[in-house]
């Protein structure tokens, strides 16, 4: 007789295991172990068959570390493993922030956070959501930015896919090795402008993580349905081409026909592995790329680039709560923009629809507001530059000028936004000139990481005589002028991206438009209180991060089925629960089991057994 076979191995090298023919042995099933693998559980419905005991320590969606019950490690097979004390998750907090606090650097807070994502994914997340206020600048702006810069040094585990140019025609292929088969909602970069850093290629990596895990930390969308994607056609960065640490394909960008063929490839994988309504954030792709993959992309697949529509959503609303302190409207001020990358125009995009709503005639909307670029201010006789895209909405027919104090002094904007990732900009003759032709004047100096926005907050207060309406991409220190202190606000895109993906993804919403991400911009203003502007700040504390992006999930939620963009049916009523019921859990659960108690089976006599062979006749 012949043993039954057992299959051993990984899929791509199965091993038949048992007696052959002769009766010899060819391979012991038992001593052959069964490859484990970092995670042995996936989406967040656990079938207790598939998962040993050793697997709650080892998988970091299981761990709970010494949060687990004696019942638990006895019952489980793991008591001995840890020593005998019992923690509480609240203990295991409290821990986590004793150990952060230890380290000076940022660097080393941010290597101390994502070594807590390997180990304890519950933990890392109630950690950064109830410590959003310390960590948002670890896990986000400014430090992603330095542990880009550093990656090739501190890689250690894969939290998302690495999709090189080499992977063509085989995307999906690659898609197929992420083990999560309920992934809606993916953050895609290529690495080529991240942040106001440049060219990182697949060093880009910690952008698309460090997004993705604010989306579960302030919106509660589930870890599992993230994936970051780096999609890696090169780099045109001789340092890190040089750099023997450098993770990447070790050539120049690919661009032209191939590189568009390329990505046009990677948004047809995502369909076909996970379908039509995946979420698709682009993020931190070059200026000339960014426009034309969103006006390719948005009505063909559910997308939107943060860099364009969530900045523009986050400035329009800190625009929204300046009017609550100059007193004027939309069509009273006069915008100048330092910038007219993707982020600057996004923002005048979205402004003119949100002065066009508040029923100013879209001509008019445009020609309040004026642009400048590395060549100049944007007017149609200049003889340098381009006009190219959506840059000739915002062309003026003036005399070309190119100085920007100049440009401040003759247009007199009331409303002065840097995009432009030009640190220092922002001169104290500009601003002085700001003050004195507005008695409040608004000053966003937008750009990141702080080492690179147009101005300080202490400038902007101390050049202005402190009547300054101002603020930034990262954050800044308070500012002391007199005996009155500012908390200067950062209008940071996670108070708009989390709740606008929430939404999103619980509608399965085809495609995105413009108006969602109006409606995030005026439920974040209706969301800031008097005290937040007496404080001089333009958003609500980052602590109340989590009520904003729900409300405007809520909003979103409303827009998606009043327009006809959602999937998911039927519609629920009350919206705020439906949502609420569809959230990521940080605390623990119950690592047993779950047992119940049959009824006692009823009496019934049965007949008197008989051979077989009898009952056959």
């Amino acid at each position: 007789m012949f043993s039954r076979p057992s299959l051993c191995g990984t899929v791509s090298k199965l091993c038949r295991c048992g007696t052959s023919a002769t009766g010899k042995t060819a391979v012991a099933a038992a001593t052959v172990p069964t490859p484990r693998h970092y995670h042995e559980v996936v989406g967040d419905i656990i079938c207790p068959s598939q998962v040993r005991g050793i697997d709650h320590i080892r998988d970091p969606r299981l761990n709970k570390g010494l949060a687990f019950t004696l019942e638990e490690r006895q019952t489980l097979g793991i008591h001995g493993l840890q020593p005998a004390r019992f923690k509480t998750q609240e203990e295991q907090l409290q821990l986590c922030k004793i150990a952060v606090n230890r380290y000076t650097e940022p660097l080393n807070k941010y290597l101390y956070l994502s070594d807590l994502y390997d180990r304890n994914e519950r933990l890392f997340f109630r950690f950064l959501s109830e410590n959003i206020e310390d960590l948002m600048p670890i896990v986000y702006t400014p430090t992603v930015g330095l542990a880009c810069q550093r990656f090739g040094l501190i890689y250690r585990r894969p939290h998302g896919l690495f999709i090189t140019y080499n992977d063509r025609g085989h995307i999906f292929d690659v898609m197929k090795n992420w083990p999560e088969p309920n992934v809606r909602a993916i953050c895609v970069t290529d690495g080529e402008r991240i942040l106001g850093l440049g060219d990182l290629g697949a060093c880009g990596m910690g952008i698309p993580v460090g997004k993705l895990a604010l989306y579960t930390a302030l919106a509660g969308i589930k870890p599992h349905q993230c994936l970051p994607i780096v999609v890696d056609v090169g780099t045109n960065n001789i340092d890190l081409l040089e750099d023997p640490l450098y993770v990447g394909l070790r050539q120049k960008r690919v661009v032209g026909r191939e590189y568009d063929d390329f990505i046009d490839e990677f948004m047809e994988a995502v369909v076909q592995r996970y379908g039509q309504n995946t979420l698709i954030q682009f993020e931190d792709f070059g200026n000339h790329n960014a426009f034309r993959f969103l006006d390719k992309y948005r009505n063909t697949y559910c997308t939107f680039n943060d860099d364009i529509q969530g900045t523009a959503s986050v400035a329009v609303a800190g625009l929204y709560a300046s009017k609550r302190i100059t007193g004027k409207s939309f069509k009273d001020y006069t915008f100048l923009f330092a910038g007219a990358g993707e982020a600057a125009i996004g923002i005048a995009d979205l402004t003119v629809k949100a002065m066009v709503q508040d029923g100013v005639p879209i001509e008019e909307a445009y020609n309040r507001i004026y642009m400048v670029d590395i060549d100049g201010l944007l007017t149609k006789s200049r003889k340098v530059g381009n006009l190219d895209g959506h840059k000739i909405h915002y062309a003026k027919d003036i005399n070309p000028m190119s100085d920007l104090a100049e440009i401040v002094s003759t247009i007199k904007p009331s409303v002065l936004i840097g995009a432009s990732a030009a640190a220092g900009i922002f001169t104290p003759e500009i601003l002085r000139t700001m003050a004195d032709n507005n008695e409040r004047p608004v000053v966003f100096a937008l750009s990141n990481p702080t080492s690179k926005a147009e101005c300080t907050a202490e400038d902007a207060y101390k050049h202005t005589d402190a009547r300054v309406i101002f603020s930034s991409g990262s954050p800044f220190p308070p500012v002391q002028i007199g005996d009155k202190t500012f908390y200067p606000g950062q209008g940071n895109n996670a108070y708009i991206f989390p709740g606008v993906g929430l939404g999103v993804i619980c509608t399965g919403t085809h495609h995105i438009p413009d108006e969602m991400f109006l409606i995030a911009a005026q439920e974040l203003a209706n969301f800031v209180e008097p005290s937040d502007i007496e404080r001089g700040s333009l958003y609500p504390p980052l602590s109340s991060i989590r009520n904003v992006s729900m409300n405007i999930a809520v909003g979103v939620t409303k827009c998606a089925y009043d327009r006809g963009l959602a999937s998911t049916y039927p519609e629920p009523q009350d919206k705020r629960k439906w949502l609420e019921n569809q959230l990521y859990n940080f605390n623990y659960e119950s690592s047993m089991p779950a047992s119940w108690v049959w009824p006692r089976m009823p009496y019934i006599k049965t007949r008197e057994e008989s051979p077989l062979i009898a009952a056959i006749k």
